[in-house]
């Protein structure tokens, strides 16, 4: 198993980016957020990755700290939650995130994920509940679940996609108010129209 590379940054686009190691350019599927914070074309990094192996090809999967490769790895051990699906989780919600969501058993946040349903979400919350470490993690940032399942049903009802849904919540840091919630996520999707 591949565990981490080094290399130069070659490009970076939506969802990978390629790292020259050795005269070899090497195409990593990665979240949104490792890969905004990769640093610029022809500087040198370390990737923590994992190979997965199928019948019809090998796909390699890059993340920015061993702690990300971990979730992933225990994330695709969920039955129906492939490398793609767990991907999209780490771009939808930072580790913390995820890991506050499934100690909280909010499947409803779980469930913003493209590709993950409701049934889906509980299961990585039944599976991965006693497998998580919250207790190594300050979650004290994201205990705002109900607000976020609350948020998350009214921007639905008004029609937003779950990916925009994610994204409007991401980054709030206020009281656990779901009121304010709204009004910064109202606020955010105005600004991207």
């Amino acid at each position: 198993m591949i565990d981490h590379i080094t290399g130069r940054v070659a490009s970076k686009s939506t969802g990978s980016c390629v790292i020259e190691v050795g005269g070899m350019g090497l195409r990593l599927a990665m979240a949104t957020g490792a890969i905004a914070h990769l640093p610029a074309v022809g500087d040198e990094v370390t990737v923590f990755t994992y190979l997965h192996v199928r019948d019809d090809g090998l796909s390699l999967f890059g993340f920015e700290s061993p702690e990300e490769q971990d979730l992933f790895e225990k994330l695709i051990t969920v039955s129906g939650v492939g490398p793609k699906v767990a991907l999209a989780a780490l771009s939808a919600l930072s580790p913390i995130a995820l890991i506050a969501a499934v100690a909280d058993d909010d499947d409803a946040l779980i469930a913003t994920v493209p590709g993950i349903g409701r049934k889906t979400a509980q299961r990585i919350i039944i599976e991965l509940k006693d497998r998580l470490g919250p207790a190594d993690v300050d979650l004290r940032p994201h205990r705002h679940a109900g607000a976020r399942a609350e948020t998350a049903d009214a921007l639905a009802s008004m029609g937003f996609s779950q990916p925009e849904i994610a994204a409007a919540v991401k980054g709030y840091e206020g009281a656990d108010d779901a009121q304010a919630l709204l009004r910064y996520a109202l606020k955010r999707l105005g600004a991207g129209r």
